[in-house]
């Protein structure tokens, strides 16, 4: 822990760490929604919607590896037990019980509307406080924002492909 680090930081420090720890749930349960949907989705365009869920995993994992140093530099301890996860989530976990497609393009779309909400939230709280936990936070903001529209592009494909048969 750095403490001028921690100085910088115009907020209750340990509340900070207790948001960004919820953040890392988050992560995490996306992660494996994104992984694990991307095994088992079946149907149409099934290849195409498997490829971009296996990149946004990859992507979310490295969302959930720059919260837990944020956390480390703050002088926390990132969550250390997966059951933690889902008594502090702020968006839950979907499972993925109908592979459709659509279904999975429908929970993961779902997700990121959550995310989004929460590192928007994050993001003003943060913003004249702690530049360094704003950056951060704006990067991650920025690709759940570009998932939902990933998705969303996939799920107008979708629709478009169905209705022409």
């Amino acid at each position: 822990m750095g403490t001028k680090g921690r100085q910088i930081v115009g907020m209750d420090v340990d509340e900070l760490i207790k948001l960004l720890n919820k953040a890392l749930a988050d992560e995490w349960l996306a992660y494996y929604q994104y992984w694990i949907g991307a095994k088992i989705v079946k149907g149409p365009m099934k290849d195409a919607v498997a490829s971009e869920l296996v990149l946004h995993a990859t992507e979310e994992l490295a969302h959930a590896d720059l919260l837990a140093a944020r956390i480390v530099q703050l002088g926390g301890t990132p969550i250390i037990e997966p059951k933690e996860w889902f008594k502090l989530t702020n968006c839950g976990y979907d499972a993925p019980t109908d592979p459709f497609v659509k279904q999975i393009l429908a929970q993961n779309i779902k997700g990121e509307q959550c995310a989004i909400d929460v590192y928007q939230k994050l993001q003003l709280l943060v913003r004249d406080k702690d530049p360094v936990t704003y950056n951060m936070v704006l990067t991650i903001l920025a690709d759940e924002v570009e998932h939902e529209e990933d998705l969303q592009s996939l799920d107008e494909d979708l629709d478009s492909m169905m209705m022409r048969k």
